[in-house]
């Protein structure tokens, strides 16, 4: 069947405009961001995320975190990572900063509050570094990018677990544009749901004695990831265990 005139300017029109469909990633949005302090330059051990002292370093990002506001979206966006780049034309670095969010923060219509080694990468170099600190707050743009973390997933027990009582976990090393959504347990015969405590921190009062087999969930996915481990039944408060899945 022939199309008329209108119909294939109207087919064209949708083939101009698929790409920037399919593209949004691309896409920078505007925002501010500011930065706090620590002596050694990385990351907080403490924090909204529940990350702990992992949350320091962040595998190779090296320390190159933030604390997000809205971003943080009640936990879900811990662990996801951005590019960073401020607009001050003769001191910011035309690629700026790769970061990861770890910790929830606000200030002075911030989306970001960064660590210092994250900071330091907005400037061109250790001057215009020092010439960005004294704005205090800068005018940046930020889009959503793939994290590239080293090795497969991990299960990282929390410290306030308690082999039998208690069973709290943070899923780490979430490669690719994911963040966990549910994660689940097997326990009498069944899949039952762990509870997202705080940030990225599910947990489960009265965990299965014998090994914990467990499954999560991401987002864009539509089924379960299996982890293809277990934890063995004498798992302990801040032991971590590395499954044999990476994602992409």
């Amino acid at each position: 069947m022939e199309l008329s005139f209108k119909h294939q300017l109207g087919l064209f029109c949708v083939i101009l405009l698929f790409p920037a469909m399919c593209h949004c990633q691309e896409y920078y949005t505007k925002s501010r961001a500011t930065f706090y302090s620590t002596s050694d330059g990385y990351g907080t051990p403490t924090g909204a995320c529940g990350f702990g002292e992992y949350g320091r370093k962040m595998n190779w990002y090296d320390g190159r975190v933030a604390g997000v506001s809205g971003l943080w979206r009640n936990g879900v966006g811990c662990g996801t990572c951005y590019q960073v780049k401020c607009l001050i034309e003769n001191l910011c670095d035309e690629n700026g900063a790769y970061l990861v969010a770890t910790d929830q923060g606000y200030g002075d219509n911030t989306d970001f509050i960064m660590s210092p080694r994250a900071f330091l990468k907005l400037g061109r170099d250790q001057s215009a570094y020092e010439e960005l600190k004294k704005y205090g707050t800068v005018d940046i743009e930020y889009k959503r990018v793939p994290c590239t973390y080293t090795g497969n997933v991990l299960f990282y027990i929390k410290e306030t677990s308690s082999n039998p009582g208690y069973f709290a976990l943070v899923i780490l090393n979430v490669n690719g544009i994911n963040d966990v959504t549910d994660v689940e347990i097997w326990q009498a015969g069944e899949w039952k749901a762990l509870n997202r405590n705080y940030g990225a921190v599910f947990d489960f009062p009265n965990p299965p004695s014998g090994d914990i087999r467990l499954r999560f969930r991401v987002s864009g996915m539509s089924d379960w990831v299996d982890p293809k481990i277990v934890i063995p039944s004498n798992w302990k408060p801040g032991n971590t265990y590395v499954t044999e899945v990476q994602l992409k």
